[in-house]
């Protein structure tokens, strides 16, 4: 059995995958309290444009718009009015020409034709560029969105996580890559033996199709996912092409790294179809006293009734009226809880290994619940990246700025330049679609029509 080896040697021929992770107006809780921010940009069509267009100008690799079908914040202490994902991708495919756009979706509500048929429809509106992050959503209040008394148990999720995709695949493949003729002389337009019914009868759906769109470009948009359970691992090792995750030191890090590309080898898949994108959360100022005078001026404005909110949704446990100076309450171990594993257990560990007060814990936790902030010049920006890029911990980065339009801004200004200068990330787009940017295979079509060579049956 091929088994995979760390890599931690430095490769000239590799090149950084970089995603811009695009949260309304700043991945800092309390960006929308700065003087430059709008706190009215979460529902505005410009700002988003605005957005994507600085990061197709910096060659990203991506942007990408994390969901969930039902209020997570608190609205009293943040903004709220996230626009759905999927009709925001379809408007930036039309104010962007290269950088792939990526929208989460729900395998726990909905159903696997409908979202099968968007995603389609999105990466023929783009040509090419669009991606799924699958998730199977955590959050209680979305239950009771769709008439149910509570979400599913965390394993049953995943089960359901499971055959959606094998649906929207089988969908996806409905259509062979040359059935749409267009034949205008022999009026025909498609092929009917290339188009198939995928009769699908499992546990949880039934579908006929096929699909009524031909096979979009890509074949399949681009499978993303963020869980950092077992269950999580197990599920991006057999699907996931890009892992976003968030570890927060090299050395966990390396350890997440090794183990997605152990656990994608043995599940029969090229370590290389596999792009791990670490979370970062980059202040940046070109002097490190700017660095520290833009850290506190966000610090400032932390409403710690906010933090108290989110992390009581992240335990299931009434956190509101814990003492800011005391330790962090006793919380259910991860194995206890059905819903935010992975980010109620980097919760606990952050708050214990650290020895932090809930005070200074609600004060990291507002850089980007749990992701790894990083305050410095561009330079050392750039240092980490390339140190984690190369010591086997990362094939890229998942940029969170702060807050929005402006530290993209910078980053594209500032850090972009010099990770060119050093020679590691693209100076132009060098193909046309998300795959393409990724390095990523065309997934062939499962229903291509067999053809009779030399007496045999192939394909």
């Amino acid at each position: 059995m091929v088994q995979y080896r760390s890599r931690i040697m430095p490769d000239s021929s590799r090149l950084l995958h970089l995603n811009a992770f695009l949260h309304d107006i700043g991945h800092h809780e309390a960006a929308w309290r700065l003087p430059e921010s709008n706190p009215l940009d979460t529902v505005s069509i410009a700002h988003y444009i605005n957005l994507a267009r600085i990061a197709e100008r910096g060659t990203f690799d991506s942007v990408f718009f994390a969901d969930s079908p039902s209020l997570q914040n608190d609205p009293r202490y943040r903004p709220i009015g996230i626009l759905e994902p999927t009709t925001l991708l379809a408007a930036l495919a039309v104010a962007t020409e290269r950088i792939g756009l990526i929208a989460t979706a729900s395998t726990s509500y909905g159903e696997p034709y409908d979202l099968a048929r968007r995603f389609s429809s999105i990466d023929h509106i783009s040509g090419g560029r669009a991606g799924w992050n699958i998730v199977t959503t955590a959050a209680r209040n979305a239950a009771l969105n769709f008439g149910l008394d509570d979400r599913a148990l965390h394993a049953d999720r995943y089960e359901r996580a499971e055959e959606f995709l094998e649906v929207a695949k089988k969908l996806w493949d409905s259509w062979e890559d040359d059935a749409a003729l267009a034949d205008k002389e022999a009026g025909v337009f498609a092929d009917g033996e290339r188009i198939r019914a995928i009769d699908h009868v499992g546990k949880y759906y039934r579908v006929a199709g096929p699909l009524n769109a031909p096979r979009a470009p890509q074949g399949y948009p681009m499978l993303v996912q963020a869980g950092q359970s077992e269950a999580g691992r197990q599920f991006a090792a057999r699907h996931a092409e890009a892992v976003f995750t968030t570890e927060r030191s090299l050395t966990d890090g390396q350890a997440f790294y090794a183990d997605m590309k152990r656990r994608a080898v043995a599940a029969g898949r090229p370590a290389d179809q596999i792009v791990i994108l670490p979370g970062i959360v980059p202040i940046i100022g070109s002097t490190e006293a700017e660095v520290r005078q833009r850290e506190q001026a966000f610090d400032e404005q932390i409403i710690p009734a906010y933090g108290l909110h989110q992390i009581s949704k992240y335990f299931d446990v009434d956190l509101t009226g814990a003492d800011l100076d005391g330790p962090l309450p006793e919380v259910p171990d991860e194995d206890q809880i059905e819903g935010f594993k992975s980010r109620s257990s980097l919760v606990a560990t952050l708050a214990r290994g650290e020895q932090l007060t809930v005070r200074q814990l609600l004060a990291k936790l507002g850089w980007g619940r749990g992701h790894r902030s990083f305050a410095g010049t561009p330079e050392q920006l750039a240092d980490t990246i390339e140190e984690w890029f190369h010591q086997g911990a990362a094939d890229g980065f998942n940029i969170m700025p702060p807050a929005l339009p402006g530290d993209l801004q910078t980053f594209v200004d500032h850090v972009i330049p010099e990770l060119r200068r050093r020679g590691l990330f693209r100076h132009e787009y060098e193909g046309t679609t998300l795959r393409d940017h990724y390095g990523l295979e065309r997934p062939e079509n499962r229903y291509r029509r067999s053809e009779l060579v030399g007496g045999q049956v192939v394909g």
